[in-house]
């Protein structure tokens, strides 16, 4: 894990995003195993093989999880947001994440990556 995601997440203000972005950053390492993080468009973006996987967002109300090379997954309708290559998910204050869902879809995705 890079230590320049670690202290990302540590500097997050709301305690329910940093959370949270622990929790979704753990899910991408679940179902990528050889993922490399970083730090772009200050951001965190997960990577396989130099391709984009996911990618973590900080909004004020709430965090958004992209998922890329999504165009294949089937996912519940109304739920994610975006154009079929990459699908986004907004999480809000109190809602919990389904974290096996989001590791199979994760998983799904970064096969072809």
């Amino acid at each position: 894990m890079s230590q320049e995601v670690t202290e990302f997440i540590e500097k997050v203000k709301e305690p329910w995003q940093a959370s949270l972005c622990h929790e979704l950053r753990q899910v991408v390492h679940n179902a990528i195993p050889d993922v490399q993080e970083r730090i772009q468009y200050n951001k965190p973006h997960f990577l396989k093989n130099k391709k984009y996987a996911a990618v973590i967002s900080i909004a004020k109300d709430a965090v958004s999880f992209t998922i890329f090379n999504a165009t294949g997954l089937e996912l519940p309708e109304g739920l994610f947001d975006g154009p079929p290559e990459r699908k986004t998910i907004k999480f809000r204050n109190g809602e919990q994440i389904d974290a096996g869902m989001l590791n199979d879809w994760v998983k799904q995705a970064s096969q072809t990556l």
